[in-house]
């Protein structure tokens, strides 16, 4: 029972040496990830210096040592897997070996087993998907009783005489298979815990950036402004819990939150190196108050020691900075600064999506503007010859074209959104309408078939007007006979479907060859709901042409009245 004491002793080595490589940077190897070959390199070497440090750690007893050698290997093959489980065991076997004693060959063969065992156990846990059981306690344990007591079998295979082989056996097994099964235990168990609590700590900052950005990105969808740029610096203060957040632009500090904002004041320009250096040279600054200090320029009183300035970054170029700053009575942690350039990466995609989301905003309005100087001049020549004509035998009547003309126009003229409801489409359409049936007569024959609940769906604005235009210029306006248009709107699996109907049949082009007006409205839709949604044109000659557009239900309507319909 003494031995047994002696080696348990001797665990106290292994809990420090286990400590160290909990807080070391090879702990982050163990993330459940694929090892890639550099972490298996420093592994090997970890584990090889465990297993050799357990050799010599170890107690002589009658021409052997007893020791805690099996550890480093079987716990190499269980965290690592078979080839380095095998490759700590033949290392740390052949230094056994060159310490001599009669059982030196049978502990260099034991010592790589033991590798090898440890290495099973991970295949077994791989194949079964049960990873997160390489980490159970009770799973080291009894993959390090095996392995120790093959190491027994092994030395009364090989070992010779075989009396002394059994008198050592005799004196060892126990000690050694209960020493190093409770440590290689422990040592799991102290990765395990540290594994979970960076985990934990992990998940928290995730948790926290999710936070930070739900909360921030709708605020910088509206611009990089000092109002924008307040709103984000409280949050993101508040949030983090830093001492305090700078937003800057290239030349000025747009918000600051936090102590010492008494002299760090928005409007001033920026003036510390740290912000400079990030600004001229694309790149994260770091002052982690160990080794460089955080040197306020703007008072020798100013309570700030570290800072992580990072870059904001807009196609490539700097558009100004995010700066966590913390007292000289906290430092910055690593997952810290990881935490704030993810944060900056992330604000610098939404800049670069507000700046896209602007740009074709602008795209739509140049769109819109240009298809209502395309109507405009013919429709106005157009329909004041109609009232010249009809003014002559019907005062009263030109008189309301001119009204309806009126309209038209200041409709066109007026700013408008990019979205109206169907029934703002129709009371601008129906304008046009009755100058186009006054200039035709009976010739021109308009039908409107709808549910009265799909007025308040809302469609992209201009999108009626150009297709009936197409409908009356190229298909009426070419008929001898009575012309005669459709408009329909309804729902069909899913989809808000407006129809243009004509019977003349005499648009059948392309889509290459579309005019301008059908050309920019199947542009627009797709721009602004996705590249399956738009514009087709189906026409049978001297028969109809049928212009149909689809839309996304759930994006065209204001209510559920496509779902009801």
């Amino acid at each position: 029972m003494g031995l047994i004491f002696d080696l348990l002793q001797q665990t106290a080595v292994i809990i420090v040496i286990a400590y160290m490589f909990s807080k070391s940077p090879a702990m982050g190897y163990l993330s459940g990830e694929k090892l890639q070959p550099r972490q298996l390199v420093v592994l090997y070497v970890i584990f090889s210096l465990f297993s050799i440090l357990g050799t010599y750690t170890g107690l002589p007893i009658k021409g052997a040592i007893a020791n805690t050698r099996a550890i480093g290997a079987v716990l190499a093959g269980l965290i690592g897997g078979p080839v380095l489980g095998l490759s700590v065991g033949i290392t740390a076997g052949l230094h056994r070996f060159t310490l001599g004693g009669f059982t030196a060959f049978s502990c260099g063969i034991s010592t790589t087993v033991e590798g090898l065992v440890g290495g099973i156990v991970f295949l077994i846990l791989m194949r079964r998907k049960k990873p997160e059981q390489l980490y159970l306690p009770a799973v080291a344990f009894g993959a390090t009783f095996v392995a120790e007591v093959l190491q027994m079998s092994i030395i009364l295979l090989l070992a010779r005489p075989f009396s002394d082989a059994v008198a050592l056996v005799k004196v060892i097994a126990l000690p050694m298979i209960c020493a190093n099964s409770i440590g290689a235990a422990l040592f799991i168990s102290m990765v395990r815990d540290q594994k979970r609590m960076r985990d934990k700590v992990g998940a928290r900052f995730s948790a926290k950036a999710f936070t930070v950005a739900d909360r921030t990105l709708g605020i910088l969808s509206r611009g990089f402004s000092p109002e924008t740029a307040r709103e984000m610096a409280e949050i993101i203060r508040l949030e983090t819990g830093v001492g305090a957040v700078a937003i800057t632009d290239r030349e000025k500090i747009l918000a600051f939150s936090g102590i010492g904002s008494d002299h760090h004041i928005t409007g001033n320009p920026v003036v510390s190196r740290w912000s400079k250096q990030a600004l001229a040279e694309n790149k994260v600054v770091f002052a982690d108050g160990y080794v460089d200090h955080f040197q306020c320029p703007l008072s020798s009183c100013c309570p700030l020691r570290s800072a992580l300035v990072v870059p904001l970054r807009l196609d490539q170029d700097v558009v100004g900075t995010i700066s966590l700053y913390e007292p000289k009575t906290k430092h910055f942690l690593n997952i810290n600064r990881s935490f704030g350039e993810g944060l900056a990466a992330l604000y610098s995609h939404q800049l670069l999506r507000s700046r896209y989301e602007e740009q074709k905003s602008l795209l739509i309005q140049s769109e819109l503007k240009l298809l209502q100087a395309q109507v405009n001049p013919h429709f106005l020549f157009n329909s004041l010859n109609t009232i010249m004509a009809i003014i002559r035998k019907d005062s009263d009547r030109a008189r309301q074209l001119l009204m309806q003309l009126s309209n038209f126009f200041r409709t066109n003229l007026k700013p408008q959104s990019n979205i109206v409801t169907l029934e703002e489409e129709l009371a601008h359409i129906s304008a046009y309408l009755e100058i186009e049936k006054a200039r035709f007569g009976e010739r021109l024959t308009v039908t409107q078939e709808m549910d009265p609940a799909l007025l308040t769906l809302r469609i992209p604005v201009f999108t009626l007007q150009p297709l009936i235009e197409n409908a009356i210029k190229h298909g009426i306006a070419n008929l001898l006979d009575h012309g005669q248009i459709w408009v329909r709107v309804c729902c069909q699996d899913e989809l808000v479907v407006i129809e243009v109907e004509d019977n003349a049949g005499s648009y059948c082009i392309s889509s290459d060859e579309r005019g301008l007006g059908m050309r920019l409205v199947d542009q627009r839709i797709k721009n602004m709901y996705g590249n399956e949604f738009g514009l087709t044109v189906d026409c049978e000659p001297q028969k109809k042409t049928l212009v149909r557009v689809e839309l996304p239900v759930t994006r065209g309507l204001s209510d559920d009245s496509c779902v009801n319909y």
